[in-house]
């Protein structure tokens, strides 16, 4: 099982990041000396995966989780209609949103560790679901994202694309934020021009869907990531 396309936050160093902190500018200028602050590291391993069907995979996807040491893994297209949590076993848990038992849906699991660390969960669509944790004093959002299929309808997608910029644009710039998903376009190879949000080692040309992902990382001053990352929460 491989994961699947991650759009992901600009870490503090100014590299591209899984999981990171929004850059800020300016600050307080000492003349002689500068003051030592004490920054706090949570490490997380985060990933995505479209799994087709949750139906019989509850146990070999936290199984899967064990085996990567993975924290948390947004799943898309879990084809599970209700918006309930579920245990499935070696402690993971599954919060999950569906409104068709046919097609779509999304969910977030969290191994054992993180579980009791939600704050909230935001079950925007059968596209969209959002989770808030509070781990050591860092508020970090999860968003599981499904985007419709390049044939899909047009109003189907454009309504995917309002609700996941609604949902982003309400957490606070000091919080931080990840977005596992399957954003079902292909970004393509190349950077020119996008070296912000994307590296220039893709695959096949870009598609109309793709532009839009390179758009969203863009406005959102995030980067697009193809694999499990481990990444590292910095506060001072």
């Amino acid at each position: 099982m491989a994961t699947t396309g991650t759009v992901a936050q600009q870490g503090t160093n100014g590299n591209y990041a899984t999981v990171g902190r929004r850059r800020q500018r300016g600050g307080r200028r000492i003349q002689y000396r500068r003051e030592k602050r004490k920054t706090k590291i949570v490490t997380l391993k985060i990933g995505s995966l479209n799994v087709g069907t949750m139906m019989g995979k509850g146990r070999e996807l936290a199984d899967m989780m064990e085996r990567r040491k993975l924290d948390i893994l947004c799943v898309q297209e879990t084809k599970w209609k209700g918006s309930k949590a579920r245990k499935l076993g070696g402690g993971c848990k599954l919060y999950y949103h569906g409104v068709d038992g046919r097609r779509s849906g999304v969910g977030i699991i969290l191994n054992a560790k993180l579980t009791e660390k939600v704050v909230s969960v935001e079950r925007v669509s059968d596209w969209v679901i959002s989770m808030k944790l509070e781990i050591e004093g860092i508020l970090l959002n999860i968003i599981s994202a499904y985007a419709p299929q390049t044939g899909g309808e047009e109003e189907e997608k454009e309504d995917f694309w309002t609700d996941l910029d609604e949902v982003t644009n309400r957490i606070k710039e000091e919080e931080s934020l990840v977005i596992g998903a399957d954003l079902n376009g292909h970004v393509g190879e190349g950077n020119k021009g996008d070296e912000e949000v994307i590296g220039k080692y893709g695959l096949a040309e870009r598609n109309e869907s793709g532009q839009m992902v390179i758009d969203f990382a863009k406005q959102m001053k995030m980067a697009v990531e193809t694999h499990t990352s481990r990444k590292r929460l910095n506060t001072e």
